[in-house]
């Protein structure tokens, strides 16, 4: 896996970024192909550490964040939390692919990494659309652990979101 770490008010040490590159490698076991991660680490002003990883996979994202004092801490708790999204991802797919000995998560060419912010926007994201289905663009969703998420529909070519809502469940908008 290639990491990439970047950080912010924090230099990390050699032993971090070691300890980062060696625990994020561990991770490969679900990818058949080579996978991105991007990892940052912030010292926020209330004195706790934040570090949050990305793992680029094809189409596919896996992100986790985790606050605390203490880094090595926050490292653990982040690569648990890939790890689950992960299996679960794995889980479903043997689930589908029943008669499939190994299953890894599917490899397709990256998405396009985050554009510069613009006139009070706070942040700008450029995406390429995939074709999927409803049901993967909300497990897609919940991988990212995100409230909504826009794709292509696989069937009719259109642009739809997906998002969670307030009392429970998930909408659907469809465009025209």
């Amino acid at each position: 896996m290639n990491v990439t770490i970047n950080s912010k008010n924090v230099n990390p040490s050699d032993r971090l970024a070691a300890t980062i590159t060696n625990k994020m490698a561990k991770l490969d076991k679900y990818f058949s192909q080579e996978a991105e991660a991007v990892v940052m680490i912030t010292e926020e002003k209330s004195g706790l550490a934040k570090l949050e990883a990305t793992i680029h996979a094809g189409s596919l994202s896996f992100r986790a964040e985790e606050r605390n004092s203490d880094l090595y801490f926050c490292l653990d708790r982040v690569i648990d939390k890939l790890s689950s999204q992960m299996s679960r991802l794995k889980d479903k797919l043997v689930k589908r692919h029943k008669d499939v000995q190994e299953v890894y998560i599917s490899e397709i060419p990256d998405l396009p990494p985050d554009a510069v912010e613009d006139q009070g926007v706070v942040r700008t994201k450029e995406i390429e659309l995939t074709a999927m289905t409803r049901d993967e663009a909300i497990l897609q969703m919940e991988l990212l652990d995100h409230s909504f998420f826009a794709y292509a529909d696989s069937e009719t070519g259109t642009t739809n979101i997906v998002y969670k809502r307030d009392r429970g469940g998930y909408g659907l908008l469809i465009t025209k």
